[in-house]
């Protein structure tokens, strides 16, 4: 299934059998030219986007999950953010809903370019509200289906950046919101996966701990579990030149398999 408005892919979900949905909310590089123009050099080659990572979860189709891509950049808009914009990490330093920083701190737009509320509201309209609107549809599809469902969040980013944390990110980072979006036993499944491999660090509800899908739409309670799992890039790719990098993606895949395949084992 594709999503377009006025002729503009907004996303792609392919729609699967099993009840998982992985959703990649920053996996959009693309910005209109109208929006692109107004940003500085450096931001126009969006370098805070999850490379690759719909490529990296590419496999998780033969499992049977449904898969949900958007095209465009989170600098057009974040949608991994609620649309009021509060802060999901208060007195941490963060982007916004329409970033006007980057990750390093350096301005997105042009002096005077940054856009104002009205154009704010514009984008969620245009981009944001499709995307939750088919993640939700998604979920309420799997959850009739099968009685329950995981919704699992791939996102990946630099594993040093000192404006939004300390020294060195762990390749690996689970989030559950502190224990609140998942089952213990879907925790404990993931925890021995990852706790069963030596090649890579990792960390549970440590720096991320889950974005605002992972707690807007969690409800355990009625069978909608979510989990997110932010990747430190170097484990997958050079993160000077955003290339792929089939070696380290290699070495990776296999634990994140044994995590869907964890995902999917049930309680």
């Amino acid at each position: 299934m594709r999503r377009t408005i006025q002729g503009m892919e907004i996303f792609t979900l392919h729609r699967g059998s099993a009840p998982l949905l992985v959703s990649l909310p920053h996996d959009g590089t693309h910005a209109p030219e109208a929006i692109a123009a107004r940003l500085t050099d450096d931001a126009r080659r969006v370098p805070d986007t999850d490379w690759h990572i719909a490529r990296l979860y590419a496999f998780a189709r033969d499992f049977g999950a449904s898969v949900l891509v958007p095209t465009h950049s989170r600098y057009v808009i974040d949608l991994n953010r609620g649309e009021d914009d509060v802060s999901l990490y208060p007195g941490q330093n963060t982007t916004g809903l329409c970033p006007v920083v980057r990750f390093s701190g350096d301005p997105v737009y042009r002096d005077g370019k940054q856009p104002s509320e009205d154009e704010v509201r514009a984008r969620v309209d245009t981009y944001w509200r499709p995307y939750h609107i088919a993640l939700r549809g998604e979920l309420d599809r799997l959850r009739a289906a099968h009685g329950a469902v995981v919704l699992w969040e791939g996102h990946s980013i630099r594993g040093e950046l000192p404006f939004l944390f300390d020294g060195r990110l762990p390749d690996l980072n689970l989030g559950t919101a502190g224990g609140a979006s998942a089952g213990g036993a879907l925790q404990r499944r993931l925890e021995a996966v990852l706790a069963g491999q030596a090649r890579y660090d990792w960390v549970h509800n440590g720096r991320f701990r889950g974005g605002y899908i992972t707690r807007h739409y969690a409800d355990p309670a009625r069978g909608i579990q979510a989990v997110q799992l932010e990747i430190s890039q170097r484990t997958y790719m050079d993160e000077d030149s955003f290339a792929w990098d089939d070696a380290r993606a290699a070495q990776l895949q296999p634990v994140l398999h044994r995590l869907i395949e964890a995902a999917l084992a049930g309680d």
